[in-house]
């Protein structure tokens, strides 16, 4: 065999391998909500620059060769995890009559702990926050977000109904529960329970909305 021909075998060969599919294991995603709930509880207890991918490992006793073919980077872990976070039912809304009865009856043992949870991971973020505005928004759309769309959606409700004014501006009240609410766990340290969120209807929504306290309010 000439070296040309030797060559021209060796080229055919390199060709061949590139064009044929690359054989392997099928990834196996069947435990990534386990692990991304990992990394979760790992952010919130540890903070963002104290977290890593072996910490989240060991916590769902996962490879860590896995999580690192996964997400290369805890940035990237997450925001994978944020994104899968368990969102708002609108479909399950309480619809008790009253934008008061409505709002109280969205306050609930698990909701309240869930709401601290996730007001535990995005303190646990804010290290990263003014870093990367994709993290910050995906963090918004997972964790304050969902709430505050869900009290537009109460809002509107007791627009339609008549009880509040059409003019009130429900974008910015929507957020007030959330912000204080966030407010409360980052800055003072102190538990969001059901008496506080109860103590922002009746003192901050509703007069906001034109109803008053509960002795007065007529929604």
């Amino acid at each position: 065999m000439t070296q040309l021909d030797i060559t021209g075998h060796l080229d055919a060969t390199e060709e061949t391998t590139e064009q044929s599919p690359k054989l392997g294991r099928k990834r196996d995603h069947t435990r990534d909500p386990e692990i991304l709930d990992a990394a979760l509880e790992v952010l919130a207890e540890t903070g963002y620059d104290g977290m890593t991918i072996d910490m989240v490992a060991a916590r769902a006793k996962a490879g860590k060769a896995t999580l690192y073919r996964r997400w290369p980077s805890k940035g990237e872990l997450i925001i994978d995890a944020i994104a899968c976070m368990k969102q708002v039912d609108y479909s399950r809304l309480p619809d008790t009559g009253s934008l008061r009865g409505d709002l109280i009856a969205m306050i609930k043992p698990p909701s309240i702990k869930d709401g601290q949870r996730k007001l535990q991971i995005m303190a646990g973020l804010m290290s990263m926050l003014s870093h990367d505005p994709g993290l910050a928004d995906a963090a918004n759309a997972a964790i304050i977000e969902p709430r505050a769309a869900a009290t537009r959606a109460l809002m509107q409700r007791a627009i339609d109904r008549g009880q509040i004014p059409a003019d009130c501006e429900i974008e910015v009240l929507s957020q007030i529960s959330a912000a204080m609410a966030a407010y409360r766990v980052l800055i003072l340290r102190k538990p969001v329970d059901r008496d506080f969120l109860i103590s922002l209807i009746d003192g901050v929504v509703m007069p906001a909305v034109g109803l008053g306290r509960p002795n007065g309010q007529t929604g």
